[in-house]
C-alpha cells in the first residue's frame, strides 16, 4: 500500500484505532450473514484479510489462530456453520473487486 506522509490516519492515537478495529471485528462476528465472498465482492477485503493484516502488523499467532481471533471461532467451524457456497456471480464480483485493490 502506498503511504502518504500526511495521512491523517497516522495521527489517530493507537488506542482509538484499536478500539475502532475491535468494534469492526465484533460487528463482523455478529453479522455472520455478511458472507466473506460478498465482502470481497463489494470492498475487496474480508475477515480472512483482517486476519492476514493482524499477522502483518505483528500478531504472533499462526494463520489459523489469527483467523479464529477474527472469526470468533476456528475457521473450520465458521465455514461449517456460517458460510454458504459461493455462486458464480459472487466469484466474478470478487475477482473484479480484488483487481481494484492496491498492491502492497
Amino acid at each position: 500500500m502506498t503511504t502518504n506522509a500526511h495521512d491523517a490516519l497516522d495521527t489517530l492515537p493507537d488506542a482509538v484505532a484499536a478500539a475502532a478495529f475491535r468494534r469492526l471485528v465484533r460487528h463482523l462476528q455478529h453479522r455472520h450473514d455478511a458472507q466473506n465472498i460478498d465482502l470481497m465482492g463489494l470492498s475487496g477485503f474480508c475477515r480472512n484479510c483482517l486476519a492476514d493484516w493482524i499477522r502483518d502488523a505483528g500478531f504472533e499467532g499462526d494463520k489459523a489462530a489469527a483467523r479464529a481471533l477474527i472469526h470468533g471461532m476456528p475457521q473450520e467451524e465458521w465455514k461449517a456453520t456460517r458460510q454458504s457456497p459461493a455462486t458464480e456471480e459472487q466469484l466474478a464480483l470478487m475477482e473484479a473487486s480484488i483487481a481494484k485493490n492496491r498492491v502492497e
